[in-house]
């Protein structure tokens, strides 16, 4: 019941998680279309504002900006800030949930570094908290003054960290805690800075004073940086399912073009919605980031792991061992047989005792309690295997 419980309580959650993030990036993505949209209009004083006309759902919308501050504050406001927050939250809850409460898993391997679960998790949550600390003194440094050198300083600096993950974290747990770094940079951005901000204008209008328009500009530079990050964010949450970018020791070079990669394709459609033109070239750099990405994950790597075979025996039945081996192995081995997989589904291996009682839980759920796997029952696996299996399972 506990394989069931936990399936279902991954499923819920992501599903949060999932549509939490749907929401904020949507928001996103329409404010900074807005603000590339917006025109001057004789309302609103020249340099102060804008307004944009849209049509959607069979009506007709006025949307209007005010850089600053309008004259007066309007009754009522609508706050977009838990888009992200809910976001973070069951991102972090995920984290927590499948990577730290399943360390020897997910997270661990004894290959790159033999640590134990709370020390994983500790470095993990550490990392997030100081990935902040260190963005966040860099935009309030001289770098800020110019947005080209502080975003080349902050790429070097996710860089290096996805480089530093990787030192210490499994291939996927390392991709994973990239993502929630940029993730957690991109929610300190709307927790500690954007919301504040404009709670400090709407605490001046009420008092009937002047906003200062900083608070506007500093708001509108973290927004910018969230915007960027966007897409790679998404490309390594979703890099867990696919071995060839966590697995190989390449990762973090990867996670560099990536970076690019998403933030041409955002550059592109920021100068479009501008009205700046169409800046091809970024499709084209976009294109020849990914191509060197995929060129990176065919590399051999540089190093055999051999960490099963120093670590104490597991013992699995023969019987048990040869239903995985005969029905599974052809795809789940370091290197799959089954044509079309060049490395392990989800980058799971199933080809030595240690790595079979892993997976319990995994086989409990996929190969006894439903019949996904193998998918379409493709190499035939009996229902007689699948009890020896269910057998096994009870008696661990």
């Amino acid at each position: 019941m506990d394989a069931v419980l936990n399936e279902w309580a991954s499923l819920l959650v992501r599903w949060v998680h999932v549509i939490a993030g749907i929401a904020w990036i949507g928001s996103s993505f329409y404010f900074m279309h807005l603000d590339a949209a917006l025109r001057e209009t004789p309302d609103i004083p020249k340099g102060k504002g804008g307004e944009a006309w849209e049509v959607h759902g069979g009506g007709f919308y006025q949307v209007r900006k005010f850089l600053i501050a309008p004259a007066a504050l309007p009754a009522e406001l609508i706050w977009h800030k838990w888009q992200a927050y809910s976001t973070w939250i069951s991102g972090f809850f995920l984290l927590v949930w499948i990577y730290y409460a399943n360390a020897d898993l997910y997270l661990i391997d004894p290959a790159v570094r033999d640590i134990g679960p709370g020390a994983a998790a500790a470095i993990g949550i550490g990392a997030l908290g100081l990935g902040w600390i260190v963005y966040d003194r860099l935009c309030h440094s001289p770098l800020a003054r110019n947005e080209v050198h502080l975003s080349a300083v902050v790429f070097a600096f996710i860089v290096a960290a996805a480089w530093l993950f990787q030192q210490v974290f499994s291939g996927r747990g390392a991709l994973m805690h990239v993502g929630a770094l940029m993730a957690t940079i991109m929610t300190g951005n709307v927790f500690l800075n954007i919301i504040p901000n404009q709670k400090k204008v709407v605490a001046a209008l009420i008092a009937g004073k002047e906003p200062d328009p900083e608070f506007g500009r500093q708001a509108k530079a973290r927004s910018r940086h969230n915007n960027y990050l966007t897409l790679p964010v998404l490309f390594l949450m979703m890099s867990g399912h696919y071995p060839l970018t966590f697995a190989s020791p390449y990762a973090w070079v990867m996670v560099g073009f990536v970076l690019v990669a998403g933030a041409s394709v955002r550059h592109f459609y920021n100068e479009r919605h501008a009205g700046r033109g169409d800046k091809w070239w970024s499709w084209g750099l976009a294109a020849a980031c990914v191509a060197a990405a995929v060129l990176l994950s065919a590399l051999p790597a540089r190093f055999q792991r051999d960490a099963d075979s120093a670590a104490t025996p597991v013992h699995v039945p023969e019987a048990v061992a040869e239903i995985i081996t005969g029905r599974c192995a052809m795809c789940h081995a370091a290197e799959p047989a089954w044509l079309g997989f060049a490395t392990a589904p989800k980058g799971v291996v199933l080809d030595s005792p240690r790595t079979i009682a892993q997976q319990a839980d995994a086989i409990r759920v996929h190969a006894v309690l439903t019949n996904a796997m193998p998918p379409n029952n493709v190499t035939s696996m009996t229902v007689e295997e699948r009890r020896s299996l269910a057998a096994w399972l009870q008696s661990r």
